[in-house]
């Protein structure tokens, strides 16, 4: 399969391509980085990444950014971050991607543990985890052509340890763990489905 994998070079990213790169082909994508560039916040930037890509068999996103903080201190600019990044991003992805997939083609979006398991500081991540669970199992129902879209929604990783303070009484999983979350998706059968690795 050509698998496209928005997100290479993150923590999640890397171990996403190091289980699926072992069967299949990886492009590379990074805002700054990889084998090709895309920033997830910019529709033609989206456009032109399948532009360059072509037809494609598969989408990994392991990319979006969210604002954390204390609700008291957050207003619409703080929102704006997590729904402009992580949601609106992924979701053009699909969007857009959908006209250059092939048939059958999936599509894997990140989302995260606090979608249903909320932190202090925490509310955008959860907003924009839950927003985007709504999307894929409402996508599933749409998308042409025999297209597949699922999520995986993560816990903390191990290996991200600047994030610890914020998930006390969380087990962290190994990013290698949740890279099988996207194995699950892009090589099963099941479409709409939320894949937690918790």
């Amino acid at each position: 399969m050509k698998i496209i994998l928005i997100g290479a070079s993150g923590t999640l990213g890397k171990a996403v391509a190091n289980e699926l790169g072992q069967r299949h082909d990886i492009v590379r994508v990074g805002r700054n980085s990889g084998d090709l560039h895309a920033d997830i916040t910019d529709s033609a930037s989206i456009r032109a990444l399948f532009e360059k890509v072509g037809s494609f068999d598969a989408l990994v996103s392991a990319a979006g950014g969210v604002h954390f903080g204390a609700l008291a201190e957050m207003g619409e600019k703080e929102f704006a971050v997590g729904l402009r990044d992580k949601l609106m991003g992924q979701v053009n992805l699909v969007l857009i991607g959908r006209e250059f997939a092939n048939d059958g083609a999936s599509f894997t979006l990140t989302t995260g543990i606090l979608s249903e398991d909320p932190i202090r500081y925490g509310a955008s991540a959860s907003m924009v985890n839950a927003g985007l669970e709504g999307f894929v199992r409402s996508a599933a129902l749409e998308l042409p052509r025999g297209m597949r879209i699922n999520a995986v929604s993560p816990n903390v990783l191990v290996e991200s340890p600047d994030y610890a303070p914020y998930f006390r009484g969380f087990k962290p999983v190994p990013a290698a763990d949740a890279a099988l979350g996207y194995a699950r998706s892009v090589e099963g059968a099941q479409t709409g489905q939320v894949y937690r690795i918790w």
